[in-house]
């Protein structure tokens, strides 16, 4: 390897040179605004000073039970104030901190536990019981080599006190009593190396085992502050937390909001009247939602919403490509929505569709059009494109061509945990491959065109699922739309729709609506992307609102081939 002459000789030294790790942000918010709100669960608040010396505390206690560098503490919470403490305290200790979904059951929790080697379990007291069966399973599984992750429940005021009562008669420390054997001037230390572990995620693991996506202190600081710069984020802003901070460590706001010295307004669950509640009393600026509740919000009864909105509201979205429909809806209503697309082991998302002042002077079904496409690189990644699934080539810039999107950069993640096979293939040729496919249009912004297990292949062709599901979106009666492939006796595959109706539709004669909705899909569609069976009910989804396509891709394959294609 050639080493690059500099004009000088200078070296780097302590003055000069030091780890990135968003760890710093907390402090410099306590110093800067110390009684400024920072944390609002319902009646409970803190000060950025008081959340700084709860993090110091909860660093100091871990570290008083020798958990450091190497160790793993796993929370499994929804979005209350520990959840986010842990995001600081967890790493102040020099350990890593790993968020757990709390949809996932006690097998699969067991799996990420044991995967994990994890020494601290804290869990919230609602979800004490599925920690404890969770835990039961790992030590049947492992027998004689167990030993047990030190427990700590949190106690929230909005619960029934029964689910606490039972854990503390077990022995399990309460949270608040774990912080209080901390110290809240302890001195925790930066990590020496900005590649050391922050944070661990597990995928869906929908086709296997989850896979374990590693995070560094580095990652975590360029994404916490390329996510408020793309969105135009400002100093002191109030962000309402419909995103789960299990899901990608809250697209890693988590530690931007400290950045900014702003307010975490937490909601223990997503609910509409919640989210316009919130906007109403609390001064909410931001919040970040999957486009399935962009979609509730804009479909919320009357008695559930507070419009107008007392400010325009900035609305971060990723997941599934939200429909145009749902964009323009968002709009209308007063919703500034910023579309980005990114993957948990990309620190979640990672390009965004940057708007461009032209695009103001079009009309609002073409803006919601552009605006639903997945866009260009954050400013902190280095890398992104569109490449032939054959040859790595980049694919033309035509919006037609389609390849797998590709990145590289310091927000693309470690690697995977203990599973070199997968990141041999994940990081082939120099770039992280995404799986995801998708086109680059002339002005060189990606759009998603699907997943590759997402791809429906008729007759040859391939069908696009996510724009039959922006078409079916369309349609007056449908509330939500996914689209997968279902067996067809002529074509091999065609397209089979699962519409969740909205309420107040007339469902006695759901065969005439199953052909009104393809009816209305062939005036906007090629001929053999038309939806060839329609299924209605509600759509099966995720802790982060996405649809589970891989449950209904089952569904669709138990129902068995289809004999009579039409065309």
């Amino acid at each position: 390897m050639v080493v690059e002459r500099d004009i000088d000789d200078l070296p780097k030294n302590a003055a000069n040179y030091t780890a990135l790790t968003p760890l710093w942000f907390l402090e410099r918010a306590a110093v800067v605004h110390p009684n400024r709100k920072s944390v609002i669960h319902g009646s409970l608040q803190y000060t950025w000073l008081q959340t700084y010396q709860r993090c110091r505390r909860l660093a100091s206690a871990l570290s008083k039970y020798s958990i450091g560098a190497g160790s793993t503490v796993a929370i499994i919470a929804p979005n209350i104030p520990a959840m986010y403490e842990a995001h600081f305290g967890v790493p102040m200790s020099g350990a890593v901190v790993n968020c757990v979904n709390i949809r996932l059951n006690a097998p699969t929790i067991a799996f990420l536990l044991e995967h994990s080697s994890a020494a601290v379990v804290m869990v919230d007291q609602e979800f004490f019981p599925l920690a404890e069966e969770a835990l039961k399973i790992w030590s049947g599984k492992s027998k004689n080599d167990f030993k047990p992750p030190l427990l700590i429940v949190i106690a929230d005021e909005s619960c029934d006190p029964k689910g606490l009562e039972y854990a503390l008669r077990k022995g399990v420390i309460e949270y608040e009593q774990f912080l209080e054997t901390g110290d809240p001037e302890f001195a925790w230390k930066p990590p020496q190396d900005e590649w050391q572990s922050i944070a661990l995620g597990y995928t869906s693991g929908t086709t296997a085992s989850p896979k374990g996506v590693v995070l560094h202190h580095r990652g975590a600081y360029v994404m916490a502050l390329s996510g408020a710069l793309v969105w135009g984020m400002n100093e002191g802003a109030v962000y309402l937390w419909t995103l789960p901070m299990f899901h990608c460590n809250g697209w890693c706001f988590t530690w931007t909001l400290a950045a900014l010295c702003g307010t975490n307004i937490c909601l223990r669950q997503v609910a509409t009247k919640a989210i316009y509640q919130a906007i109403a009393n609390d001064g909410v600026t931001h919040l970040c939602a999957a486009p399935v509740v962009l979609n509730s919000i804009v479909n919320a009864p009357k008695s559930e919403t507070i419009l107008p909105l007392p400010r325009v509201v900035h609305v971060m979205t990723a997941g599934a490509a939200p429909p145009p429909s749902v964009l323009f809806a968002m709009s209308q209503q007063g919703f500034r929505v910023t579309h980005t697309y990114g993957l948990s082991e990309t620190y979640g998302p990672s390009t965004v569709c940057a708007w461009k002042p032209e695009w103001d002077e079009l009309p609002p079904e073409t803006q919601a059009r552009l605006n639903a496409r997945q866009g260009v690189r954050y400013i902190g990644l280095e890398g992104l494109d569109v490449v032939s699934t054959t040859d790595m080539k980049p694919v033309p810039a035509d919006g037609t061509t389609i390849g797998e999107i590709v990145m590289r950069g310091n927000t693309v993640m470690k690697g995977y945990l203990k599973n070199p096979k997968a990141n041999e293939e994940t990081f082939a040729n120099g770039w992280f491959h995404s799986g995801d496919l998708g086109v680059k249009h002339p002005d060189g912004y990606i759009q998603l065109k699907d997943r590759s297990k997402d791809i429906i292949i008729s007759g040859g062709e391939n069908i696009s699922s996510v724009e039959i599901e922006n078409a079916v979106y369309l349609h007056p009666a449908v509330l939500e739309a996914s689209v997968v492939a279902r067996p067809d006796d002529r074509w091999g595959e065609s397209p089979c729709a699962f519409v969740t109706l909205k309420p107040g539709v007339d469902r006695s004669d759901e065969r005439r609506l199953a052909e009104d909705i393809m009816k209305f899909c062939r005036s906007r569609l090629p001929a053999y992307w038309i939806p060839k069976s329609v299924v209605f009910g509600p759509l099966p989804k995720t802790a982060t609102g996405k649809i589970q396509k891989h449950l209904l891709r089952a569904r669709a394959k138990e129902m068995g081939t289809l004999k009579k294609s039409k065309l």
